[in-house]
C-alpha cells in the first residue's frame, strides 16, 4: 500500500515538473522565434540592398546595368564681369536667374572707394539644364573677366542612398507586420525599439538624399560684378576750375602742414625740455670752474719779513 502511494506521488511530481518545463520552453521558443524573425528582416534588408547595388530587375524582368543609369553631377562655378553700373547689372542678373527658375542665395554690394570701383557679388542657384544659356546671358552684362566651372560625379552616392532607403523601408514594413503578431510584452518592446531605430535612420537618409538631389538639380554660381574706378581729372577746364584747384591745393597744403606741426609738437616740447636741462647742467659746470680760480687768487698774501733796522754808527 505504501509502495503504491509512493509511486503515485512520484508520478504526480514528474508531471508537474514536465508541464513547467514545457511552458518555459514555449515562452523561450516564442521569444527566440521573434528574435529570429527580426534577424531575418535585417538579412532580407541587406540582401535587397546588395541586389539593388548590383543591378535590380526592372518591371519586365531585365536587369538594369550601370550604363543605363543616368549620371548625377554637382556643378559649381565662378564668373566675373566688368560692368558700368553694378547696381543695374545686379538687378538684371537677378531677373535672368529668376526667369529660368533659379533663385538668389546670397547678395553682397560694395560702394566705390578711392582705389576701387563699386561692386556686387551674387550667389545664384540655377537649374543645371539652363546653366550654359544663363552664362551666355551674363556675359552680355559687360566685359567678361573670368569664368570657371567644376563638376563632381555623385552617381554612386545617390544610388547607394536610394538602395539603403529602399532596404530600410522594407525592413520597417516587415517589423510593423511582426508587431501585429507579437504575443508578449518583451517581444513587443523589442520590435518597437527596432522600428524606432530604423525609422530614425530612414529619415536621416531621406534628408541626405533630398540635399543631394537639390545640389544636382540646381548648380551654384558665384557672380561678381565690378566697375572700373573713375580717374580724377588732372587738368582744369577753365580759369575758375584752376582757381578752385589752386585754392584746394593751398588748403590741402596748410592742412597737411598743421597736421605735421601737430604730430611734431609733442616731440619739440620734449626735446626742448631735454635741451634746457642740458644747458643748465653746462652752465652750472662752467660757473663752478670760474669760481675755483677766483677763490685761489683772492687768498691773503703772506706778510713780508720785517727787516731789522740798521744800526747807526756811533760818533765818538
Amino acid at each position: 500500500m505504501r509502495r503504491t502511494l509512493f509511486i503515485t506521488t512520484a508520478l504526480a511530481l514528474s508531471a508537474l515538473t514536465l508541464s513547467g518545463c514545457s511552458a518555459g520552453m514555449s515562452d523561450t521558443s516564442t521569444s527566440e522565434s521573434q528574435e529570429f524573425l527580426v534577424d531575418q528582416v535585417d538579412a532580407g534588408s541587406s540582401g535587397d540592398s546588395t541586389a539593388q547595388e548590383q543591378g535590380a530587375p526592372a518591371a519586365d524582368g531585365a536587369l538594369v546595368s550601370e550604363s543605363d543609369i543616368s549620371r548625377e553631377v554637382i556643378t559649381t562655378g565662378y564668373m566675373s564681369v566688368v560692368v558700368e553700373t553694378p547696381e543695374d547689372a545686379t538687378a538684371e542678373a537677378i531677373r535672368i536667374t529668376e526667369a529660368v527658375g533659379g533663385r538668389v542665395d546670397g547678395r553682397n554690394e560694395y560702394a566705390a572707394s578711392e582705389h576701387n570701383g563699386a561692386s556686387s557679388t551674387l550667389t545664384l542657384r540655377i537649374p543645371t539644364s539652363d546653366l550654359t544659356v544663363t552664362l551666355e546671358k551674363f556675359k552680355d552684362l559687360g566685359e567678361l573677366q573670368e569664368v570657371s566651372t567644376n563638376a563632381v560625379d555623385v552617381t554612386m552616392e545617390s544610388r547607394d542612398l536610394e538602395a539603403r532607403i529602399t532596404a530600410l523601408e522594407a525592413s520597417v514594413d516587415r517589423l510593423l507586420a511582426l508587431l501585429t503578431t507579437a504575443e508578449n510584452t518583451d517581444t513587443l518592446i523589442q520590435l518597437e525599439t527596432a522600428i524606432s531605430s530604423r525609422q530614425g535612420e530612414l529619415e536621416s537618409l531621406k534628408s541626405q538624399k533630398r540635399y543631394l538631389d537639390d545640389q544636382v538639380a540646381m548648380s551654384t554660381l558665384t557672380l561678381s560684378l565690378v566697375s572700373e574706378p573713375e580717374a580724377p581729372s588732372v587738368e582744369p577746364g577753365n580759369f575758375f576750375d584752376g582757381l578752385s584747384a589752386g585754392w584746394t591745393a593751398l588748403v590741402a597744403f596748410f592742412s597737411g602742414l598743421l597736421m605735421l606741426v601737430g604730430v611734431l609738437l609733442p616731440w619739440i616740447v620734449f626735446l626742448a625740455i631735454i635741451a634746457a636741462i642740458v644747458v643748465m647742467i653746462v652752465r652750472f659746470a662752467l660757473r663752478t670752474r670760474r669760481v675755483s680760480p677766483e677763490a685761489a687768487t683772492t687768498l691773503p698774501a703772506a706778510p713780508d719779513p720785517v727787516e731789522a733796522p740798521a744800526e747807526e754808527p756811533k760818533v765818538d
